[in-house]
């Protein structure tokens, strides 16, 4: 006796392919944190304000908050609180080319 097994295969256009299909907005998720990483403070400084014009541009009016820097410091916390979810999150879409 045999089984005989009829299979179809199918080519997929997109083989070897991976994407975001899409991203769930929040309400009350308006806050983005970004942590910039340099050699010294006023490269960390500089990257920020990188951050900060692209934030600006997504909302005149975010508001933000850096973590205290010290002279020798090479990190640095910020947050960015949007009016809405979406903005918040084209912040984010956005600023993946700053980050390196």
């Amino acid at each position: 006796m045999s089984i005989e097994k009829d299979v179809d295969i199918q080519v997929c256009e997109a083989c070897g392919c991976a994407g975001e299909i899409g991203f769930i907005i929040k309400e009350g998720d308006e806050v983005a944190e970004v942590m910039v990483m340099a050699p010294n403070k006023a490269q960390l400084e500089a990257e920020f304000e990188k951050y900060l014009a692209l934030a600006k541009q997504v909302s005149d009016n975010v508001e933000f908050e850096v973590s205290p820097l010290d002279d020798d410091s090479t990190e640095l916390h910020a947050r960015f609180k949007f009016e809405v979810s979406a903005e918040k999150l084209i912040f984010e879409l956005k600023s993946r080319s700053l980050a390196r």
